[in-house]
């Protein structure tokens, strides 16, 4: 565990050493505040790509504009990178701009509290207290594992590990006899075609089929590669380019517009041209209208399926049993290792942190008010002072790079945080700003495909709650406001010293 100074004091606590913790801390040392502290609960910067390792990890955003502004990706000859080479590259840029002496690793978050009487959050740790001035939230949205319950769980000998376990991954033993899988989702997808090559078998329990469109290469072609290597400019407008796409062709689906039809017939070609036997290909194709559920880009699953040795099944899973599992038609399939691809808590905001606000008032139960997670633009909440997240509530953007929403949402946060400077005070969003964002988000929504759409982790039982309603440009533009509109001085017994 890496200490910190009993009682340590910053300008700005940051929660989290993903590329969301990473931007916020670049974006900070750029303006020249040097007094902040990164708070890590694993042992590494790394956020998702150090949490999953499971095989055929990979990003299905090409890395080009799945990467940092201030350091983007720049391989001339790789278009998506692995697992370990993205986690590679994220920690290279934590070395190269000097931010590992920040990084605070084994320091779990489980609590912070704002102190009205001087204005400070407290948040504890392992380590100790840690005191701050503002605190920014970067613990990401996919990252609390969500395994079903199963009668007979108990029973079942084998392995049985969630996909985002690391640790079981380091195992061996039963991934060369009969694997389940249980889910559709990206990191199902992905990892099939690794376990399938050196597994007896591999059966895939499939709830509802995802929409697929055709990956691109892993690497660019030879006359790709020698553009990038020759031609001045050619990264920065390969960059600009796959943002503009994601705006142009990818975004408007999200909403049932012009592009949804089109992809569909691209996806439906995909799985036509991939999967010519025509019974697995009805169970193949979704019963949803495309974009009701993230939009997967893959061109191994589905050959992977016409493996002999690997098996779909659409019936319901009743239970598990002391050597498989057995679906609603009462049939019992052998597993020596059970996959849960089941996806994450998503909608589940800071779950396992107690935040605590002005007044004494939960974090938790504002939004219960409101009949879920909302924050304003993503990133702030009334009675929450000098406290912003970066990926909160409905930052999420199923059609282009998120780590371009993130670095959108920390420049706007560095904006806070100089307002909170010259006031010499804490500031928090208005609940006006807050009231008159919520009902533009209603409307939003509603013209999205997601509140009738199926069931997906983009939302829980009650509304939408994770995804943005538009573009990356119009995310932009609407975070182009200065704060002093939206935020106001929050009262507290004293004044807060400057520190930045």
């Amino acid at each position: 565990m890496t200490r910190v100074p009993a009682t340590a004091t910053y300008a700005v606590a940051i929660v989290g050493a993903g590329f969301a913790g990473v931007t916020m801390a670049k974006r900070l040392k750029n303006a020249g505040i040097a007094d902040f502290v990164i708070l890590e609960e694993a042992d590494g910067a790394g956020g998702v790509w150090r949490d999953n390792v499971y095989p055929g990890c990979t990003c299905d955003v090409p890395s080009h504009l799945y990467s940092f502004g201030f350091d983007p990706f720049r391989d001339t000859r790789v278009r998506y990178p692995s697992q370990t080479d993205i986690l590679a590259y994220l920690r290279r840029v934590v070395d190269d701009h000097d931010l590992r002496r920040h990084l605070r690793t084994n320091a779990a978050v489980s609590a912070a509290r704002f102190d009205d009487s001087t204005g400070l959050w407290t948040l504890t740790t392992p380590g100790g207290p840690v005191q701050a001035k503002s605190v920014v939230w970067g613990i990401g949205q996919l990252h609390r594992p969500r395994v079903p319950e199963f009668a007979g769980a108990a029973d079942f000998t084998g392995r049985a590990f969630h996909s985002a376990d690391r640790e079981q991954w380091t195992r061996r033993d039963g991934l060369d006899g009969d694997i389940a899988v249980v889910g559709t989702g990206s990191s199902a997808t992905q990892m099939l075609p690794e376990l399938a090559r050196t597994a007896r078998s591999v059966t895939v329990y499939q709830r509802s089929a995802p929409w697929v469109l055709p990956k691109p290469a892993a690497r660019f072609g030879p006359v790709s590669q020698w553009v990038l290597t020759h031609v001045p400019g050619a990264h920065q407008a390969h960059r600009a380019a796959l943002a503009y796409c994601g705006d142009a062709l990818l975004a408007p689906i999200m909403r049932g517009g012009w592009s949804a039809t089109p992809a569909e017939w691209v996806a439906r070609g995909h799985l036509r041209r991939q999967v010519p036997d025509r019974a697995l290909r009805r169970k193949l194709l979704p019963p949803y209208a495309i974009g009701e559920k993230r939009v997967l880009v893959d061109s191994k699953y589905y050959p992977a399926l016409m493996r002999p040795n690997v098996h779909l099944v659409t019936d319901p899973i009743d239970r598990l049993t002391a050597t498989g599992i057995r679906t609603a038609d009462g049939r019992e399939r052998r597993a020596d290792v059970i996959v849960w691809a089941t996806g994450f808590q998503a909608q589940q905001f800071f779950g396992g942190i107690t935040v605590t606000g002005r007044d004494g008032i939960d974090l938790h139960d504002v939004w219960s008010e409101y009949g879920g997670p909302q924050a304003f633009w993503g990133l702030a909440v009334p009675h929450f002072p000098n406290m912003y997240m970066i990926a909160g509530p409905h930052s999420f953007t199923p059609a282009n790079s998120n780590p371009l929403m993130k670095d959108v949402q920390a420049r706007y946060i560095l904006r806070c945080l100089r307002l909170s400077n010259r006031r010499r005070a804490p500031i928090e969003v208005a609940e006006a700003a807050m009231t008159d964002y919520r009902a533009w988000l209603d409307t939003a929504m509603t013209g999205t495909v997601w509140p009738a759409g199926a069931a997906s982790w983009f939302k829980s039982a009650e509304r939408v709650t994770n995804p943005w309603p538009g573009t990356v440009r119009e995310f932009e533009q609407r975070l182009a406001h200065d704060p002093a509109d939206a935020f106001v001085t929050a009262p507290v017994t004293a004044p807060v010293p400057s520190r930045i």
